[in-house]
């Protein structure tokens, strides 16, 4: 079992990351938290990583934190949620937000995560309360730390929302950083990111 990788990172986008280790070069699945946490490319990273073996492939699976690691550990644990949809839950929340609303039984928070319906948000939530309850850690989890792209664990502002949205889009965190540079945070998020999307050359 590959517990964690440490090299150079060679290539990354909002939901895969390639690594160089001895020269040997490792795609692994990553979270948006994840990808705006890494570092710019050519430059060293730590992952901790979960190896999932199915029926015709074997894939790696890359987190910030051993924290992260672990809430995907508890996502795929619930019946019929596999890895990507343990990853675009932590695309959407923190690990300490999805605590939260766990615990709060907050069903349409759950369910405001891509591909996540009501009756799988209520699967999750009622699989996942027991669990959680015991792993008070994760309740304090910190966000990873930025390479370029910072983060905040505070509710989220419109530069936090618009920066989400251009993340779920496909932009990089490093597009994504620079399209919103200099803007108000008081700003509403229609207006962020229309501005953000003129930046990056497409309609709003």
């Amino acid at each position: 079992m590959i517990a964690q990788l440490h090299g150079i990172l060679l290539e990354a986008t909002l939901s895969v990351a390639v690594l160089d280790v001895s020269g040997i070069g490792f795609e692994v699945g990553i979270s948006g938290m994840t990808a705006a946490s890494l570092p710019p490319l050519g430059e060293e990273v730590r992952l901790y990583t979960r190896m999932r073996i199915g029926n015709d492939a074997v894939a790696l699976f890359g987190f910030a934190t051993v924290e992260e690691r672990t809430m995907f550990d508890r996502l795929v644990a619930v019946s019929s949620v596999g890895p990507r949809l343990a990853l675009a839950v932590l695309s959407k929340y923190s690990v300490s937000q999805i605590y939260s609303i766990v615990m709060a039984e907050d069903t349409t928070g759950m369910s405001a995560v891509p591909g996540v319906g009501k009756k799988t948000a209520q699967r999750l939530i009622l699989e996942l309360k027991g669990t959680l309850a015991k792993d008070h850690g994760l309740a304090a989890a910190d966000v990873p730390a930025a390479g370029q792209l910072p983060l905040s664990r505070a509710a989220s502002s419109p530069l936090d929302d618009a920066r989400a949205a251009l993340l779920s889009m496909g932009f990089s965190p490093q597009e994504t950083d620079l399209a919103l540079d200099g803007y108000d945070e008081g700003m509403r998020v229609e207006d962020l990111l229309a501005a953000a999307l003129k930046r990056l050359g497409m309609d709003a």
